[in-house]
């Protein structure tokens, strides 16, 4: 499909569906700090705590990039 072979296919979709859904889960903290009126403070726990899964998801990706070098 379009010269692209499947790996970079399933790579490119990794990647762009991956890195939507983190927008995503970005703009739902921010829509729950707002809704439940955190204040400073608690939205920035909100996004230390729930966006740690995506700091892991990241890192993950960047050892795995050091690795292969």
């Amino acid at each position: 499909m379009f010269g692209l072979s499947e790996e970079q296919i399933a790579q490119l979709g990794l990647t762009v569906g991956v890195g939507g859904f983190i927008c995503y889960m970005l703009f739902i903290i921010l829509q729950l700090a707002r809704e439940s009126k955190a204040g400073r403070f608690g939205t920035f726990v909100l996004f230390l705590v729930l966006g740690f899964g995506i700091l892991g998801f990241v890192a993950k990706n960047i050892i795995a990039w050091l690795l292969h070098i």
